[in-house]
């Protein structure tokens, strides 16, 4: 498609959430957590009284979903839920629940359906190898677990959750590994895409990596 596309991918809580955005405010692209759209599910049917086992339940409570993003806000039914869907224990149920082949394909033209001009970002785990395929950049965006863990710490801490910093390290370990070695779309760096390392960038130094390799594939 000629609408373009730049697709990060990468573990939980390595920052591509936080570049993303600010690399669609840049270029006054649109934005797409796809993340969230796992999580606002698992909230969805955790309120519903849902079992997150429930494949074939999740997969149509999916394709009902009444969802919307305004900037990195997120509206579920019309009614914010932005900080109900942040919390490690949703992040945890939206990874459990990535791993089902039937959901991930019921939210797959839902997620394609936010790609309209003048572009696109958009973060995530398959946004590159299964979403958009042809994306005009593709970015494998990563960190140590523990640079990771201290990142969520701060957040946490900082929305007045309570956080242990070795139960995040461990709780990130084990994600990561779930997240590679599911069946259906694992977490991984495709062939064609940038690798990332953030560990040692500042924020304003990884967003304009990313820029410069979207304006190197579209100098125009």
């Amino acid at each position: 498609m000629s609408i373009p596309v730049i697709a990060i991918d990468g573990p939980s809580a390595s920052g591509k959430g936080t570049v993303a955005a600010l690399v669609a405010k840049q270029l006054g692209f649109h934005y797409l957590d796809s993340g969230a759209i796992y999580r606002v599910t698992a909230h969805a049917a955790q309120q519903r009284g849902l079992d997150l086992a429930d494949e074939a339940g999740l997969a149509t409570l999916a394709r009902g979903l009444d969802l919307r993003f305004d900037g990195v806000e997120v509206y579920l039914d019309g009614h914010p839920v932005g900080d109900a869907i942040r919390t490690e224990a949703a992040g945890r149920a939206a990874s459990r629940i990535a791993a089902l082949a039937a959901l991930r394909t019921a939210l797959l033209e839902l997620q394609r359906g936010f790609r309209k001009a003048p572009g696109l970002v958009t973060d995530g785990r398959d946004m590159g190898s299964v979403v958009f395929p042809d994306a005009t950049v593709k970015v494998f965006l990563t960190a140590t677990a523990e640079e990771r863990a201290q990142r969520r710490y701060k957040q946490l801490i900082e929305k007045g959750f309570d956080a242990n910093l070795a139960a995040l390290v461990e709780d990130l370990r084990e994600r990561d590994a779930r997240d590679a070695s599911r069946a259906s779309a694992p977490l991984r760096q495709e062939a064609d895409a940038y690798l990332l390392d953030t560990t040692d960038l500042t924020i304003a130094q990884a967003v304009a990596r990313v820029l410069d390799w979207f304006r190197q594939a579209r100098p125009n």
